[in-house]
């Protein structure tokens, strides 16, 4: 299965630490076998093994697990103790409160705070947020709560639904790729950035012993980052079923299609769809996206055979969605990753 890709501008933002430091980081993109003149174009992607790799070269080239992004340095290690720390506690939210106080502990590290009937939903609400800013970088905010997200998941082994996430900076041009990532309706330009989800979850007994959270923690925390959540959403399942169809066949299901599947009428599929930011269209054009990406990137397949495998009738179709998608050709992709490796 074409796992997502992930677009530029995360690439960017996580290259900032690094960059601030004064790291070269033309030579760990290469490492990575992302093309540097791909940073140039705004519509550029990559794959998630891309992305683990340049993650991996940028904490061992800063030595931190926050890969320079914030305002002190998180030695190797912290987050794996906090982990230790957390998982015995009786149930998530004991878990959630000694996390939180557990980073506390360091000087100029993130200021994690779990609060309680402030979701606004009404509902019995909970909110994790981050407080401080992180000497304004964002993007460590998201992923600190995205890291939280997926690791509470699953360490009760069930993916916890997001009523909202919010996030304290103005809406940035990939805006439409946080509704996707978070699985729920997001807000720009708030206090601060978190999310909020049903406080019954807190009350959730933990799973997870030993053995299971140190097999875990080799992964993490790029396992985290890119794990497909526990449980799913609507979108999610249609990505899935999409996916799964374009194994077999050029031809993906149109919506009609893909609702009886899910036992729903299409006007019920749009509805869900829109509540979480998407649309059919885009999740049909993401999968297509990405496999073509995966196969430029990790492959050799010819650019042809790629596009017919992916039910384009003529080559022109597949460069101009290519185009689209990207900002760039098929034939350029390939050979910019092709001229670094040689």
């Amino acid at each position: 299965m074409p796992s997502r890709t992930i677009t530029v501008h995360h690439v960017r933002a996580m290259l900032h630490g690094a960059e601030r430091h004064g790291i070269d980081t033309v030579p760990l993109l290469r490492t990575a076998q992302i093309p540097p003149l791909l940073l140039g174009d705004d519509r550029a992607r990559i794959t998630e093994v891309q992305f683990a790799r340049l993650f991996r070269e940028l904490y061992r080239a800063t030595g931190d697990e926050f890969l320079g992004l914030g305002s002190a340095a998180s030695r190797p290690g912290t987050f794996a103790m906090m982990c230790h720390a957390s998982i015995g506690c009786r149930d998530l939210g004991a878990a959630m409160e000694r996390a939180a106080t557990f980073y506390g502990l360091f000087p100029g590290g993130p200021d994690l705070i779990l609060e309680y009937g402030e979701d606004g939903t009404g509902t019995g609400g909970a909110v994790f947020a981050v407080r401080n800013d992180l000497e304004h970088d964002y993007f460590l905010a998201e992923c600190l709560v995205i890291i939280w997200h997926r690791l509470c998941s699953w360490l009760i082994g069930r993916r916890i639904p997001l009523h909202w996430a919010e996030f304290g900076h103005p809406p940035p041009p990939h805006k439409d790729e946080y509704g996707l990532l978070f699985g729920c309706t997001v807000r720009f330009g708030a206090p601060r950035t978190g999310a909020g989800f049903d406080a019954h979850w807190l009350a959730a007994p933990l799973i997870r012993d030993e053995e299971a959270l140190e097999g875990m923690l080799n992964r993490a925390p790029f396992d985290l980052l890119s794990r497909r959540e526990y449980g799913t959403t609507v979108a999610e399942q249609v990505r899935r079923a999409l996916t799964r169809s374009l194994r077999t066949s050029p031809r993906l299901p149109s919506l009609g299609e893909i609702a009886a599947r899910l036992a729903v009428s299409p006007a019920t599929l749009r509805r869900r769809l829109a509540r979480e930011s998407t649309s059919y269209q885009q999740l049909k054009d993401a999968v297509r996206r990405d496999a073509a990406i995966a196969g430029l990137a990790e492959g050799a397949e010819p650019i042809a055979d790629l596009a017919a495998r992916l039910g384009f009738s003529e080559d022109t179709a597949f460069h101009r969605a290519f185009r689209r998608w990207t900002g760039t050709t098929p034939g350029a992709y390939r050979y910019e990753k092709r001229a670094q490796q040689s």
